[in-house]
């Protein structure tokens, strides 16, 4: 009907109603018809160059072409026509030059419309733009105070939350995220996050009755099954851990953390050749994380192809600087293979940077990896022959982020502040403690 309205309307006036135009350029961007929304704003705004908001419309219709760099300059025309400041356009300048990575000039319109009009969805974004540089001090600060301007929003308190996380605050992270499953107690990305604290203290069980809520609300979430599957990892039900994860897989299948996990789950199950897919996928995806080419090169130690897992070694070895762990596991693989000299030389560096973490992170040491060092010392003194009897896959380092990260959001109109996505924001990481002898990789 309305269409048909619009289109008559067009025929009287020879396509020069500058209203019907506008509204059939709306009509267009709800079907999802973007181009054709942008052309006929453009028509609007040749009627009638001096109408501020068909120029806004413009813009907008841009930003969601990607055609950010355009957005910005019509946004900038529409700054020097204006007489008065307007909070949209300053807000709408400081999201496209985010999106164009401009950070310093993305805070200083974020701040701009912040100062000019308080909205938490600036607040939001200013504080995305702190993480993104890594400033998370900054960005915290910039949540506390949209916290304050909206106390009940559970977006921001469970944002707040994944920053406290990856700063090590996990008690205030849990209050955080506590808060926010008070005030919605189906919070897809706070249980999440949740969870994965809780599977860092081994409390699957509890976990899981969180995710089971979860999954009532998102049935389809790839970092909720990726985490159930982890947390049956924990209580050693492996069959179940690989279904779970499975899942996972096929719902995301290029995340690279649900390729570690699988691997190193049939790593434990000594299930080498499918272990070996599995972390060859993940290596694919991030080739330059360290810890996967040591759980390649294990495997390959235990498909005999020791040439191989040399290999695989030494390149863990070239991507982590910092991890004592892979010079253990290799010096122990050297030990085994023979090589004497090359495994007192790794577990020289071992010993190097393990003492660097005790004197950076000395609560992230983990004693059994430090007396399984202490036993290899001893034997290669000593001067046994007996083959070692650890196996390099006994400690392997999880990796968990507390939430999946949203896509960005698009300039707002002002009748749109209430139906605001969530900020989005990166993963934060939280290493487990250990479960018996390997360590779980949780993605909440």
């Amino acid at each position: 009907m309305a269409t048909a309205l619009i289109k008559e309307q067009l025929a009287e006036t020879h396509g020069l109603c500058e209203y019907a135009i506008y509204v059939q350029g709306l009509i267009f961007r709800q079907e999802g018809k973007i181009q054709e929304s942008l052309e006929m704003f453009q028509k609007a705004s040749i009627l009638n160059p001096k109408n501020i908001d068909n120029l806004k419309q413009v813009a907008r219709s841009l930003f969601l072409l990607a055609r950010h760099k355009a957005a910005l300059e019509v946004y900038n025309e529409i700054s020097r026509q204006q007489s008065s400041i307007d909070w949209e356009v300053l807000h709408n300048q400081g999201i496209c030059h985010l999106y164009l990575k401009e950070f310093t000039k993305a805070k200083e319109y974020l701040k701009a419309a912040i100062d000019n009009s308080r909205h938490e969805i600036s607040f939001i974004h200013l504080g995305r733009v702190f993480a993104l540089e890594g400033n998370l001090q900054s960005a915290i600060d910039t949540y506390k105070q949209a916290l304050e301007f909206s106390p009940e929003n559970t977006e921001i308190m469970t944002t707040l939350g994944l920053l406290y996380i990856k700063i090590g605050q996990n008690q205030r992270a849990f209050e955080q995220l506590g808060q926010a499953l008070i005030y919605n107690p189906s919070n897809v990305k706070a249980i999440l996050a949740a969870g994965s604290m809780m599977q860092a203290h081994n409390d699957f069980d509890v976990a899981l009755m969180k995710y089971r809520i979860a999954a009532s609300v998102e049935p389809e979430s790839p970092p909720l099954w990726n985490n159930i599957g982890m947390c049956f990892f924990g209580k050693k039900k492996f069959v179940a851990a690989v279904s779970c994860l499975k899942r996972a897989a096929y719902l995301s299948p290029f995340k690279w953390k649900i390729m570690y996990n699988l691997g190193l789950v049939h790593l434990t199950m000594q299930q080498y050749a499918s272990a070996f897919h599995y972390l060859s996928a993940a290596i694919n995806l991030r080739p330059k994380f360290g810890q996967l080419y040591m759980l390649l090169a294990v495997c390959l130690t235990h498909l005999d192809d020791a040439n191989n897992a040399k290999k695989a070694y030494e390149q863990a070895c070239t991507l982590d600087n910092y991890d004592p762990l892979i010079n253990l596991d290799y010096a122990i693989a050297l030990y085994n293979w023979g090589d004497r000299r090359s495994a007192v030389k790794q577990l020289r560096l071992f010993e190097d940077k393990l003492t660097i973490l005790k004197e950076v992170k000395s609560n992230d040491v983990d004693p059994e990896m430090e007396e399984v060092g202490n036993r290899l010392n001893a034997v290669l003194q000593v001067g046994e022959t007996s083959s070692w009897k650890e196996t390099p896959s006994q400690k392997a380092e999880e990796l968990s982020s507390s939430a999946e990260p949203t896509a960005p959001n698009a300039p707002i109109e002002a009748d749109e502040q209430n139906n605001l996505p969530s900020p989005p924001l990166e993963p934060p990481s939280e290493p487990s403690d250990k479960h018996s002898d390997e360590k779980r990789s949780a993605v909440p």
